[in-house]
Parts: C-alpha cells; structure tokens; sequence
C-alpha cells in the first residue's frame, strides 16, 4: 500500500509517497527544486532543467516516473517523482548551498524509515514532531495521534471480520460519521472547507474525541457480537456512531454550543498567527 506524507525541510513542505511494495520513498521533483532554488516557479525551472538533461543524453528524466499527490487546490495530479537514489543524482546538477544540507535531510528520511519499520513507536514521535511544525497545538496533537491508535485498532477488528480496506472502509466508517455527527464525511468536509484535506487533520479537539469514541465504540461492540456479514458490521457502526452522538447532544444541552462546526485546522492556526 502507499502511503502520502508531508515531509518538513527548513519549514518548507515537501510531498512524499512511500511505496510499501518497493519500500522506497518518492518524493515531488518540483517541490525539492523551489526548495534548492528559491524560484518563483519551481515548476517551470524544472521543466527546463529536464530539457537541458535530455540534452546532454542524462537517463534520469527517462528514469523518473509520475505519482497522483495532492496540490495546493486540493485536488490530486500526476506529479513528477524520483526516489532517493535519483533525486541524489539530480541535486548534482542544481547549484545550491542548500544541496549539502538537503542530502543529508534526505539520507536522514531513509534512515528514518528504516528505524520505524523496525520499531513502529519511532513514527509516533516523528508524527508528533511534524504537527508540532506544522503548528498544531500539543493538546491537539495529543488528541490525534491518540485518535490514529484507536483507528488502528478499529481497522484491526473490521480485517479480522473478513472485511476490505478500500470501499467496505469507508463505507462503514461513512455510518459512524454520519450515526454521531449527523453528516456523512463528504458533508463533514464540504463543512469545514476542505477538499482533499484529511478531515481528522481538521477536526477540534472535541470533534476528535467524540469520533475516538464512536470508534472504540463500533470496535468494542464488534468484538462483543462477532458481526459475520457486511450488513452485521453496518448495523454495528451505526450503534457505535450512536453512542457517541449521545454523549455529543448531551454535551450540546449543558454548554448551549454545537460541537460540530465550520471551525478547522487551518482557520485555528491563522487565527494563532
């Protein structure tokens, strides 16, 4: 399975993919060319940089493949990618004084991964150290990571059952947004403004525990009536959905404030800045 993540250099963001099957990373050609660079259009320099290396009959640009990621608009594009070994190769033909210190953040993402394949705490930390960048509060980020184990071990007790990531997923996690919060994730998104942001990356510290606890719900009632069937697993999502939502109107009644509202990450930390 891939895996997209934002990687963090000098505060500048650079998307990356981790292919599982090869274990390798990818990373995004332009997005490490504005960084060596500076350019105004890092998509432009490169585009003549990759003229100039076909030119000078250089394998690399023939070498480097194309992978959806995420752009600025939210929406997903095929994205020029090279992994490590090919983006070390390319920096040699950039002149940069970040092109030192860029190999060594990028010997440092290798070395990491392969310290969190043995040892899956690492990437706790690591998650923990690029919100912290990203500029989430540490009560928050608190939250969400707390809020990833409970994913974890939801997904776990729904592979158990038989059931497939992908459509059967989001389907049943589509029933427990929807049984607490009262609007399906598409809605919940369209809500707060996002596109293809990750909705929990968004949510306030109040949206991540009630959602937590609509997951362990759905797990625990899961594990407690041994769902056999698809249908079972629906009706045992609403359930768990529907255990938090009664905790969320109770909690509405006593502060006179909804719970689920247009407020989101980003909005919070312009607000901070």
């Amino acid at each position: 399975m891939n895996q997209d993540a934002i990687k963090i250099f000098e505060d500048k963001k650079v998307r990356t993919l981790w292919d599982a099957e090869e274990e390798k990373w990818y990373f995004s050609i332009v997005d490490v060319v504005g960084i060596l660079t500076d350019s105004p259009n890092a998509r432009k320099y490169w585009s003549v940089l990759k003229t100039r290396l076909k030119k000078e009959g250089s394998q690399l640009t023939t070498n480097c493949s194309q992978l959806k990621m995420q752009s600025v608009d939210g929406k997903s594009y095929n994205t020029d990618v090279a992994d490590t070994e090919q983006l070390f190769r390319l920096i040699q033909s950039i002149p940069s004084p970040k092109a030192e210190p860029f190999k060594l953040w990028l010997a440092k993402i290798a070395s990491e991964r392969l310290d969190e394949m043995q040892d899956p705490e690492l990437s706790i930390d690591r998650a923990l150290e690029q919100y912290l960048q990203l500029g989430y509060s540490e009560s928050w980020i608190n939250q969400r990571l707390k809020s990833i184990e409970v994913r974890k071990e939801l997904t776990d007790e729904w592979k158990k059952r038989g059931l497939k990531d992908g459509v059967q997923f989001a389907t049943l996690t589509d029933i427990i947004t929807q049984a607490w919060s009262d609007k399906t994730t598409k809605e919940y998104k369209i809500l707060k403004g996002l596109k293809k942001e990750n909705l929990r990356d968004n949510m306030t510290n109040t949206e991540l525990i009630l959602n937590m606890l609509a997951e362990a719900s759905t797990k625990d009632i899961s594990q407690a009536v041994n769902p056999a069937t698809f249908d079972e697993s629906k009706k045992v999502a609403r359930q768990g959905g529907n255990v938090a939502k009664v905790a969320m109107k109770e909690l509405e009644a006593k502060t006179g404030k909804k719970v689920v509202t247009s407020l989101n990450a980003k909005s919070v930390l312009q607000i901070k800045k």
